[in-house]
């Protein structure tokens, strides 16, 4: 020591981490406040900000305390030396902690307002919040005098042969990332593979992308393959979709009869449907002789995928409904077997055609 320690020193220390204690819970309390009118707003960005100040601001307060008691303190310069060091690296490392939160909170809140969902694209979280931590710790190093050129040059080196040995896990993730940025899927979107997977997308991280099914099932595509297969994705563009319903009615209906009637169990429907899109111009297209019955679909519009079940559901049992009151008939197929001893009949159609002739035994 330079000096012998008094009581006065230890009175002005202690006075020092009182304030900088004090001056914490102050700073908690005001934060605590901030964060509950921040959690009326809107942007979700404002709550992790507040939320890091609340981690940050109290202990740089703490740690203010404390380099004030030990400046008065008479400490040596060795002492000293290793405290002030001791201090600012404390400092650096919940600078960094909350630094990597507040980043990796709003590429989260951005990812989430861009797709409409509550998923996450985690790669992106995950990647910004290794690189704020990284960069952390190499601050760390340089201030506890540990030269970071040589560390630099290694992880150089060592990241090739780390790269050649996990081909297939960096393939996923830049995979992911190409998918992300290209924006061809987003978490909620609803996408179909050409290996017959489909249902929502609910996160694509680092290695893989996770799909929901209707059935509440998960299924896990590696986003490698995902770049490299067939993919429909139903809800880009837009999300409102067409969908069709086939229908087909007997030779003997008026067709524009038949056209009027559907038109007004369309209009029934689509106004009265949560998920139809009654905005949407209907169509009616006939397009087939059958062979017993005269073929049209119908085109509908809906809010998204899942709505076209309900939609059909409803329409189905409408126009069902609405073509027994008017007496249009929906025919079905039958076929006439005909037997006979000594021979065999081909089956034919009842729709008035020849019967094929009897091949003898």
């Amino acid at each position: 020591m330079n000096r012998a320690l008094t009581l006065h020193d230890l009175v002005l220390a202690g006075i020092a981490l009182a304030a900088g204690l004090l001056l914490a819970f102050l700073s908690r309390t005001v934060l605590r406040w901030l964060g509950k009118h921040a959690e009326r707003t809107r942007w979700s960005g404002d709550d992790v900000i507040v939320d890091a100040l609340r981690s940050v601001v109290p202990w740089a307060a703490v740690a203010g305390g404390a380099a004030a008691a030990a400046a008065v303190l008479p400490l040596t310069r060795t002492v000293r030396h290793h405290t002030d060091q001791l201090l600012q690296v404390w400092l650096i490392l919940v600078v960094t902690v909350s630094a990597a939160r507040v980043v990796s909170g709003l590429v989260r809140s951005v990812t989430q307002s861009r797709s409409g969902v509550a998923g996450s694209a985690t790669i992106f979280v995950n990647i910004t919040r290794v690189l704020v931590l990284a960069i952390g710790f190499l601050v760390v190093l340089q201030t506890l005098g540990v030269s970071i050129a040589p560390l630099l040059t290694a992880l150089g080196v060592g990241g090739l042969a780390v790269a050649l040995a996990l081909q297939d896990t960096l393939a996923n993730l830049f995979a992911g990332v190409h998918i992300l940025a290209s924006k061809t899927v987003q978490p909620g979107d609803y996408i179909r593979l050409s290996s017959g997977e489909e249902g929502y997308v609910v996160d694509i991280n680092w290695r893989q992308t996770t799909v929901r099914q209707l059935s509440n099932n998960l299924v896990v595509v590696p986003n490698g393959q995902l770049a490299k297969t067939n993919m429909t994705n139903y809800t880009r563009p837009e999300q409102q979709l067409t969908i069709l319903v086939q229908v087909g009615v007997s030779y003997d209906s008026d067709l524009d009869h038949v056209e009027r009637v559907t038109h007004e169990v369309i209009a029934e429907t689509m106004t009265g449907i949560t998920g139809a899109v009654p905005e949407h111009e209907p169509a009616i297209r006939f397009h087939t002789f059958g062979d017993s019955r005269i073929g049209f679909t119908v085109i509908l519009g809906v809010g998204e995928f899942s709505d076209q079940y309900r939609v059909k559901h409803e329409f189905i049992k409408s126009l069902h409904r609405r073509y027994r009151a008017e007496g249009i008939r929906i025919p079905s197929p039958v076929r006439t077997v005909a037997l006979q001893q000594g021979a065999v009949v081909i089956p034919q159609q009842r729709s008035g055609e020849e019967p094929a002739p009897a091949v003898a035994e």
